[in-house]
């Protein structure tokens, strides 16, 4: 894994002000920072103070011109992806902190926001922070070592979770095991099905995404 910084395209504030919040989408395996970043204009209609980040994953994904990924998830034992999420986290923790410190603002001002394999590193990063992030918002990913997760977890942000149950990527199943397994630590949990959707993020999902920052950042202030 290098040392070197992650990038990837921004989105500053669209009120044109200093920025109040930061919100880091991570995208998944196959995809880069692009992928997730059209995101930005839309979530930025209700939070005009937020900026927004799309690192692009450290790895490059063999076969995938422009295609990247957090870890190696072409050996699908469990114990491998773990041991791949372990590794890439402290790239994504040097992220969160240098930009967190560029603009000023803590944990309290951040929310992750996690699609797919971004989704397994954003509720692995997450939850193991100093301080609690304002909120993870997780879609059609699950929880890496769920087993070990009592005794690693260091920070108890609110999480939603969304899946659609005709996922054909990451199984729909994974989506009760991260509840449960989150419930058990005492996080505060909100799961969402979204009947008939593959691997995918929707319209309802998205709203849920926007109703879950409204409920830790507060209202538009525009």
């Amino acid at each position: 894994m290098t040392d070197q910084l992650l990038s990837g395209p921004g989105f500053e504030p669209a009120s044109g002000g200093a920025a109040r919040q930061l919100i880091v989408f991570l995208h998944g395996r196959g995809a880069n920072g692009d992928d997730l970043i059209g995101l930005a204009p839309i979530l930025a209609e209700q939070f005009p103070d937020a900026a927004f980040l799309s690192p692009d994953a450290p790895l490059r994904l063999e076969g995938f011109p422009s295609g990247l990924q957090w870890f190696d998830s072409s050996n699908r034992d469990p114990e491998h992806m773990a041991a791949g999420v372990r590794a890439a986290a402290p790239a994504l923790d040097a992220f969160l902190d240098h930009h967190l410190n560029r603009l000023g603002l803590g944990d309290q001002d951040l929310a992750i926001f996690g699609f797919s394999q971004g989704c397994r590193m954003a509720l692995h990063v997450g939850l193991r922070r100093a301080q609690a992030p304002a909120a993870i918002l997780g879609f059609s990913g699950s929880l890496a070592a769920p087993g070990s997760l009592a005794a690693e977890i260091t920070s108890r942000p609110p999480v939603l979770l969304v899946h659609g149950d005709a996922d054909e990527i990451v199984p729909y199943a994974s989506l009760a095991e991260a509840e449960a397994a989150l419930r058990a630590v005492d996080v505060r949990v909100t799961a969402v099905t979204r009947p008939g959707l593959g691997h995918g993020i929707d319209n309802e999902g998205l709203g849920h995404a926007m109703a879950q920052l409204k409920g830790v950042f507060g209202a538009s202030s525009a």
